[in-house]
């Protein structure tokens, strides 16, 4: 088929135009009368491999199979496709088992095995079928898209039948409520400081939804760079919408019938978040700012004379040289590799802030490289973009050029050479101070597909980051790079964790993050957590205490606060709150052997890491709008609070068996539980027949070499299901099968207990022995047989009736009788 590198009409020679378009039936102010254009009948077809091109004549439209359950539809106005390319999508060579096309009198239906594209031959009209016809996913209206002579490209367009219970999810970090039903929203990258509820656009792009109807999953990727937007039948309650100001319109339909199928298969297009040093899972204090360096040393050495758990210390802005990127202040930091090494062995690992923005300096290196070798981004009259923001006068790099990007990463190497272990990549919406961002005429090189800021925006950050990432990988050998960013697109999990911005220290913005991690986890992005007490504001004692409660099961946590608020240490609201952010921050730790074990579960079999409760029992539309309670992994149930003064809290349970974790009382699911909420407590439920794995707690991760591995088990009287993983911790090794990764099944009756043990990888770990606590027994044991030899051990209760058993770190199974 025909394809062009290039759009249609040149991008690079627009005017700085305000391109904010709206919906169809609101056409932007100014701009002369556009007429709508729709597909009309189906006149021929040609199929290519996995590739079926239909025309109208005028237009054709491309159906291509990417994997049994994963359809893309492109379409081309003017018959003309552009050429294959995707920030996002990492590749399009999936397993196909089998595919046709059936030519039928009213439709052509492409099939796989799981899904079929049906293709309406009057009216162009497409929808989605599972294999015994159920429609999942329909068209109202045919494509459409709205010729624009001013910028010279095409507002595109889908609209999709809204089903009348239909329920909607995911779309990146959204302030709103979990089901997206009844809400429009704007995807433009955008600084968004002290951000509200319902607030768009926010910091992220991720053009990716869900659909839950009668208990059936399917997801839509709009892979579209463009500003781009959604209507959740708020405009009409037949219609879904999604439409972008310029690119193509291009889709991946992925089927279900889970909520969890569409969140693995999306990964398999996007990627997920590559194995994080595990370091970076414990406890991040960061402030705006910490210096000079005597602020930070007082704070780590805070940390470890309060016993207070902590693995790294942010530096932000104000320890640069004027805000130059890659520079030190030597009046705050006259030794910056000195204090590093300081902060190492004591176990800090040191992460610093890198924005995008490079003061115009002729005595700046930085500046004189990028300016000497093109590197910054132009404008359509090819003057250089500039704007002001820290340094003052700056000009910015352009990311999406690859040689650009392996220049950035090279700058990192005398922050590596320092000690520097990661880097958090800020401001890189990007945003500009007075203007919000670049205007739309700078032009971009976009990977040898050129075009305007319009293109590049939502991706600029991505790009950014993708850069340290890269750079940092290459800098620090073989040990894995720890970035955080602002901003990003959809496939930006390959790159970086990321934070939810600027929030407020408030109760209302507690619920919001909870909200947001949720949805970002949900939406491919799982290394996720928002600023622990509110990034600006004054949080109360009762608030961050809540607040850390609840970032023990945030998967990146962070404590961070804006330079003018009072200081916001875990001891800083006296001692009684001290004790209780201490027991929570050390959870955390002792938790950490779980918490990795679900990152690796994520990395290798895609799925995400906080699961909301429609994610549990999806066909009960109770749990639809229930967004306060989630699980971390499929094992672990929490329900922060968060309302003040709150000492009590209604937890639905879903399905199955669950144990309180505090007091192991076991509760049946499938309704709400009245639950404890003391200040010094969350409820937190473990589901039955779970083994979750537990550290000895340390003050930071690889404090001491561990002797012995402790293990909670949970009785089931239904075959259960875990695992457990570990490896070197910061290394690569595990891709050549160094790791280790132990499956557990679970099984009781009423007079006995099984449980076995396989074992996969080539990680040696240095302990020899497990400590197994078995919970929940409805029996006294008698007797335990381990791999067919009676165990010798004590079978008494302790304290929470737990039954100890000692065995060997290979055991393959365990016998407990009555």
């Amino acid at each position: 088929m025909e394809v062009s590198k290039d759009p249609i009409i040149t991008e690079l020679d627009i005017n700085d135009l305000e391109s904010d378009m709206q919906h169809v039936n609101n056409p932007v102010v100014g701009l002369e009368p556009i007429v709508k254009k729709y597909l009309s009948a189906v006149t021929e077809y040609v199929q290519d491999r996995n590739n079926f091109y239909f025309s109208d004549g005028n237009s054709k439209v491309e159906v291509r199979v990417i994997s049994d359950q994963i359809i893309r539809v492109r379409l081309a106005p003017q018959s003309v496709f552009l050429e294959e390319f995707s920030y996002a999508v990492e590749s399009l060579e999936h397993k196909v088992t089998v595919f046709k096309l059936e030519d039928e009198p009213e439709s052509y239906r492409v099939e796989t095995n799981s899904v079929a594209c049906v293709i309406r031959k009057h009216d162009f009209k497409i929808s989605f079928e599972d294999i015994n016809g159920k429609v999942i996913n329909e068209d109202l209206e045919p494509m459409h898209w709205e010729e624009n002579t001013d910028f010279g490209g095409y507002y595109v367009y889908a609209t999709k039948r809204c089903q009348l219970s239909e329920a909607f999810y995911g779309l990146g970090d959204k302030s709103s409520d979990l089901n997206l039903r009844g809400d429009r929203f704007v995807n433009w990258n955008t600084d968004a400081y002290s951000f509200g509820k319902g607030q768009q656009p926010l910091y992220r792009t991720v053009p990716f939804y869900m659909g839950v109807n009668e208990g059936v999953s399917y997801g839509i990727f709009f892979d579209n760079t463009f500003k781009s937007q959604f209507d959740f039948a708020q405009e009409d309650s037949n219609k879904i919408s999604f439409w972008a100001d310029g690119g193509e319109l291009q889709y991946y339909y992925i089927h279900g019938p889970h909520i969890m199928d569409v969140v693995k298969r999306y990964h398999t297009l996007t990627g997920t978040h590559q194995m994080p040093p595990k370091w970076a899972l414990g406890f991040h204090q960061c402030r705006w700012s910490y210096f000079p360096e005597k602020k930070v040393k007082d704070i780590a050495r805070n940390f470890r004379e309060r016993k207070i758990p902590c693995d790294a210390i942010y530096l932000d802005i104000d320890y640069m040289d004027g805000y130059r990127c890659f520079t030190w202040n030597r009046k705050y930091f006259p030794d910056p590799q000195r204090m590093i090494k300081e902060l190492a062995d004591d176990g800090f690992k040191t992460v610093v802030i890198i924005d995008p923005g490079i003061r115009v300096d002729e005595n700046y290196s930085v500046f004189k490289e990028g300016k000497q070798n093109n590197y910054f981004c132009r404008r359509c009259d090819d003057y250089f973009m500039e704007g002001h923001v820290w340094p003052g006068r700056c000009q910015f790099p352009d990311f999406t050029n690859p040689k650009v990007r392996t220049w950035w990463g090279g700058l990192f190497k005398e922050l590596v050479d320092a000690g520097v272990a990661g880097v958090w990549n800020d401001m890189n919406e990007p945003a500009v101070f007075g203007a919000g961002t670049f205007p739309n005429d700078v032009r971009h090189n976009y990977d040898g597909f050129h075009g305007s800021h319009r293109k590049a925006h939502n991706v600029y950050g991505m790009q950014m980051v993708r850069a340290t990432y890269d750079g940092l990988k290459k800098l620090q050998k073989n040990k894995r790079p720890f970035t955080i960013t602002r901003a990003g697109y959809s496939g930006v999990q390959r790159y970086a964790s990321v934070w939810t911005g600027d929030n407020v220290a408030s109760w209302e913005h507690l619920q919001i993050g909870i909200v947001q991690l949720q949805r970002l986890s949900m939406s491919g992005i799982p290394f996720c957590g928002t600023d622990i007490g509110g990034f600006s504001g004054e949080p109360d004692a009762e608030l961050f205490a809540r607040w850390i409660q609840m970032g023990v099961f945030s998967p990146f946590m962070r404590a961070h606060s804006a330079g003018d608020t009072a200081e916001r240490e875990p001891w800083s609201f006296g001692s009684e709150f001290e004790e209780i952010n201490r027991k929570f921050i050390g959870l955390r730790y002792r938790l950490m052997p779980y918490i990795y074990s679900v990152f690796w579960e994520h990395h290798k079999h895609n799925f995400p890491i906080l699961r909301p409760l429609v994610m549990q029992e999806q066909e009960n539309t109770h749990t639809h709008n229930i967004q306060d309670i989630f699980t971390f992994g499929d094992k672990i149930l929490v329900a922060p609070v968060t309302d003040p003064g709150a000492r009590h809290k209604n937890v639905y349970l879903p399905k199955g068996k669950w144990y309180n974790y505090w007091t192991h009382d076991m509760i049946d699911g499938g309704g709400e539980h009245y639950a404890d909420a003391p200040i010094d407590s969350m409820p937190i439920f473990v589901k039955a027949g779970s083994v979750i794995p537990e550290s000895p707690l340390m003050q930071y991760v690889g404090e001491f070499e561990i002797d012995e591995l402790m293990f909670q088990i949970y009785y089931s009287d239904y075959e259960a299901n875990s695992f457990y993983y570990e490896d070197h911790d910061d290394t690569f090794a595990f891709e050549q099968d160094i790791y280790l990764e132990k499956k557990y099944v679970v099984k009781g009756d009423v007079s006995s207990m099984t449980i076995t043990q396989s074992i996969e990888g080539l990680f040696t770990p240095r302990y020899e022995t497990y400590d197994l606590k078995i919970i929940g027994l409805p029996f006294t044991p008698t007797k335990v047989y381990i791999d067919g030899r009676e165990y010798s051990g004590d079978l008494s209760f302790d304290e929470l009736r737990r039954v100890r058993v000692k065995s060997n770190k290979n055991f393959k199974r365990i016998e407990i009788l009555a």
